[in-house]
């Protein structure tokens, strides 16, 4: 290995996860004594996939865990699109209910896009909506999809510099590049960079990566990210989280990022793990947004 840095700064998010939760229980405390109001989040999980059921008891013990209410509406696979809408209605309508999630993927059969629409945006704490995205475009977000917001909120708590940076995001998806683009664009708390998205379709990925301060991966492909393809003191915040065979490893498997951590962390400047980087973060900020929609329905 070359030893660019002997200092790489490794992002944990766990550090950032808990200093935010200490803020979160002060306001959550409050509701509570002051208004009589326990955030609470209504999730609804169609089908048994085993990795959303695993995130829907995840989600349930840390809202547990604070002191917060987390239903989850179970139903079956065949679940028809005016039955899932008729319940997001009503939960729409039930005032002690502040967030409303849908966990993905939907079965097939479902419009995906149609059933997340239909959540009132005061209650979409998964930030997923076309009016909150708008919001969020005009630079006046009300509720940040939770993985960008994380990333947002990590690279705040280490400092990380995004003011005339060049930022590059590689991977375009709803949950996080577009989103992230627009955070990072424009001049809000953690932003005013100049970004690049690339994705897929992009010619020669490393001529833009090697150009960028702030690499952003979320493309979903393991260990993609090599560090020919980034520059010296490069800050990486890697999204991806990937089980692939590893036969040494007692479970038959490791979880790995989209970049590839060991060839690349001496040449950065600061570098997220995976797991343990961008992973904790996600559900504090859905607990985070739970709490926003709680106090603005005083």
């Amino acid at each position: 290995m070359n030893n660019f840095f002997f200092n790489t700064i490794l992002l944990k998010g766990s550090n950032v996860s808990n200093h935010i939760r200490k803020n979160l229980t002060l306001q959550i405390n409050e509701l509570k004594k002051t208004y009589n109001i326990t955030p609470k989040l209504s999730a609804i999980l169609v089908g048994d996939n085993p990795a959303s059921q695993l995130y829907i008891k995840s989600k349930e013990k840390a809202f547990k865990k604070m002191d917060c209410i987390s239903e989850t509406h179970n139903l079956p696979i065949n679940t028809t699109e005016s039955n899932l809408i008729e319940l997001i209605k009503g939960l729409n309508n039930d005032n002690s209910v502040h967030g409303i999630l849908v966990q993905l993927p939907l079965p097939k059969s479902l419009d995906s896009k149609k059933i997340l629409h239909s959540i009132s945006p005061e209650k979409d704490v998964d930030g997923f909506h076309p009016m909150n995205i708008g919001y969020l475009y005009q630079g006046e977000p009300k509720y940040v999809p939770c993985t960008p917001g994380g990333i947002i909120e990590i690279l705040d708590f280490y400092d990380i510099p995004t003011e005339r940076c060049h930022a590059v995001i590689v991977g375009r998806s709803n949950i996080v590049g577009k989103p992230m683009y627009g955070l990072l664009a424009q001049n809000l708390r953690k932003g005013n960079a100049t970004v690049t998205m690339c994705h897929t379709g992009t010619k020669d990925l490393s001529y833009f990566t090697k150009q960028a301060d702030l690499l952003i991966i979320a493309a979903g492909i393991p260990e993609f990210i090599k560090g020919d393809m980034i520059s010296e003191g490069t800050h990486i915040i890697d999204v991806g989280i990937n089980r692939v065979n590893d036969a040494s490893e007692k479970k038959g498997y490791k979880i790995v990022g989209d970049v590839d951590f060991f060839d690349c962390f001496d040449k950065s400047a600061s570098i997220t793990p995976v797991p343990g980087g961008v992973g904790p973060m996600t559900i504090t900020m859905l607990l985070s947004n739970t709490v926003t929609s709680a106090k603005n329905s005083i």
